[in-house]
């Protein structure tokens, strides 16, 4: 005679896979994943490894290490990323689909974003064109990476979001890392490591943090059910994003702008160099001040909205009874099929 089967470790794991942010319903698994902190050991190890490249490269003067110093800077902090959500990301995704979303997200979202953005004509209108270019590619290949990922909730979205935004990021650094090692008297290493330090501290702020927004809406959206869902928040997060994008590629000329024009030089001055040196002098030093401050409230701007968009996925998700305990059935005997 065979045996009970009990369902009550299936309800169990449904109800842990639902608990915090909606519906899990597929024939999936729940993973769980140990935290063993392996970002900030390979953040300072490669720390370690970037420094020690830098000063190999001083005292040799050998130019053979410059693709390793341009690699190893501008991919260190978003491959931490990675690992960051590695460690947190759950359901039936696995590390391989998480290293496909940094690697073939970040390619493809380079790739795509080149496309669109080559007949753009430099101005500052042109920032919000590139603002929601490079958020619509990214958002279009989160969509496709993350079609069967289950559970779709709004921390999964938020987590690879940030892998793809990781990858776009690594790639793109690396490109102004090597725009800015190359110059018409020689290989600038200086300017190549301002480039590096500036963009590897800024990256979780940026890329990272604006495709975690648009992950987020668009995971959210769908309530845990196993396809996505279009919604006008899906669309605010996009526009939100683009704008908080536009605004942080902008900021160094509205800063410059704004400078001029509270120091009391006009354009016309500043465009025929018509300017003196102590009020050239002030408006550098006060638009340095007014970028960094507007970076640091774009960025900060970013952190809220993401905290609220989470937040609010999290209590619509409550609200709906995906907080509730399901009633597990019966266990299914020979007296009883």
């Amino acid at each position: 005679m065979d045996e009970p089967i009990s369902r009550q470790p299936l309800a169990q794991a449904a109800v842990s896979a639902t608990h915090h942010e909606g519906k899990y319903d597929g024939g999936t698994h729940h993973r769980r994943h140990d935290h063993h902190g392996w970002w900030w050991k390979t953040l300072l190890a490669g720390l370690a490894l970037w420094v020690a490249t830098v000063a190999v490269t001083v005292i040799t003067l050998n130019s053979n290490l410059i693709p390793t110093l341009i690699l190893l800077g501008s991919f260190l902090v978003p491959f931490c990323v990675m690992l960051f959500v590695l460690e947190r990301i759950a359901g039936n995704i696995s590390t391989l689909q998480v290293i496909i979303a940094f690697f073939i997200g970040g390619i493809c979202g380079v790739l795509g974003a080149s496309l669109l953005e080559a007949d753009l004509a430099p101005s500052l209108l042109s920032y919000l064109g590139v603002g929601f270019i490079e958020e619509f590619v990214k958002g279009l290949l989160l969509i496709i990476i993350g079609w069967r990922v289950m559970p779709k909730t709004a921390s999964q979205g938020a987590l690879l979001g940030a892998t793809v935004g990781a990858g776009f990021a690594a790639f793109e650094s690396a490109g102004y890392a090597f725009n800015a090692a190359i110059t018409a008297h020689g290989i600038d290493l200086v300017t190549l490591l301002q480039t590096e330090i500036v963009r590897a501290i800024l990256a979780p702020v940026g890329h990272v943090l604006w495709t975690a927004i648009l992950g987020a809406a668009i995971f959210g959206a769908a309530r845990g059910r196993t396809h996505f869902r279009l919604s006008f928040g899906i669309l605010a997060a996009f526009v939100g994003v683009s704008l908080l994008h536009a605004l942080w590629d902008s900021s160094d000329g509205l800063a410059a702008m704004l400078a001029l024009w509270l120091t009391g030089a006009n354009h016309q001055q500043s465009e025929f160099g018509f300017i003196s040196s102590t009020t050239a002098s002030s408006a550098e030093n006060l638009a340095t001040v007014l970028y960094l401050s507007a970076m640091a409230v774009t960025a900060l701007i970013g952190i809220i909205v993401l905290w609220r968009v989470l937040r609010h996925h999290r209590r619509a998700a409550v609200a709906t009874g995906a907080g509730t305990t399901p009633v597990a059935p019966a266990p299914i005997s020979p007296t009883n099929p």
